[in-house]
């Protein structure tokens, strides 16, 4: 295995990980997501720095609207995220959220003009029928595992949302795109917390508190730092598969720490839901290659 494809696996494993943190977190949605941004941000600029990088400040002036859009989407998309962590297990918030390919693929043909294909249209309709499967087993579960499912599905529409601007971003690397809506985030939900939240972030007890930084340094800083360093060397096709870790690991990782039970219906939901995304994505990256070699 390349040194490229072990930090991109690294980084997806650290993000599946990120639901056993935040469910053990002792805080509001909002502050855990203010302080993901604000630690993130800082480890990344000085990731940045000490590696040389200089930001382009015509590049960030010309992709402004676009950046605070995507950066605003990016904090609220964590707090509903997180909501979901603790309305309902981590499987189910995870393969909702992993539902975002879908709306991407809706709105691509009106948004980015791209012709909806029957492979993807086919994709649609068989996450659709996964994520029936996964609110059905929610159902039987109790009314809370439905909010939570219902939050996951809201943070995979802010999801989609940041794809799709991210597209019309031009001349900015991945790194500096990213350190940028990690500020615009934060920034973002200072006042949403502090008009919204009793702040509790003073008083958090020690394991809460490693918890939290973990979830800044590690499944933000380090995760982005190895995922763009990776991404620069690996294929569409590699990625796209690879990405996938991500969701799988997550419930893999829930099972075995919290034991949440998984149903046959559920599994099966979840191989149509993770399934559907994969075969989207290699068919998008396809469409793509073609495209680009007329």
């Amino acid at each position: 295995m390349g040194r490229d494809r072990f930090f991109f696996i690294a980084a997806m494993l650290i993000f599946g990980s990120i639901g056993l943190f935040v469910k053990s977190i002792y805080l509001p949605s909002g502050q855990i997501a203010f302080a993901r941004g604000a630690i993130g941000c800082c480890f990344l600029m000085a990731a940045g720095l000490f590696s040389g990088n200089k930001p382009s400040w015509k590049a960030i002036r010309q992709n402004l609207i676009a950046l605070v859009l995507s950066g605003a989407a990016i904090g609220f998309n964590w707090i509903l995220l997180f909501q979901a962590y603790r309305y309902t297990s981590i499987a189910n918030a995870t393969l909702s959220y992993y539902f975002a390919p879908v709306f991407v693929i809706f709105l691509s043909p009106f948004l980015l003009r791209e012709r909806l294909s029957i492979v993807k249209s086919a994709c649609v309709v068989a996450a659709v029928a996964g994520l029936f499967m996964i609110i059905g087993y929610g159902a039987e579960a109790g009314k809370n595992h439905i909010v939570g499912i219902v939050y996951g599905l809201m943070a995979a529409v802010l999801y989609s949302a940041v794809v799709i601007i991210n597209k019309f971003i031009k001349s900015l690397g991945g790194m500096e795109t990213t350190i940028i809506q990690l500020a615009i985030a934060t920034v973002v939900l200072f006042p949403y917390i502090m008009a919204s939240e009793k702040i509790q972030i003073f008083g958090l007890d020690i394991r809460s508190s490693l918890l939290l930084l973990a979830v800044g340094i590690i499944h933000t800083g380090l995760a982005y730092l190895l995922y763009f360093t990776a991404l620069k060397q690996l294929d569409g096709q590699t990625i796209a598969v690879l990405s996938y870790i991500d969701p799988i690991s997550a419930v893999i990782f829930a099972s075995i720490i919290f034991a949440e039970p998984m149903s046959p219906w559920q599994i099966l939901g979840a191989a149509l839901v993770l399934g559907a995304g994969i075969v989207s994505e290699l068919c998008g990256n396809r469409q793509r290659k073609k495209k680009y070699n007329k």
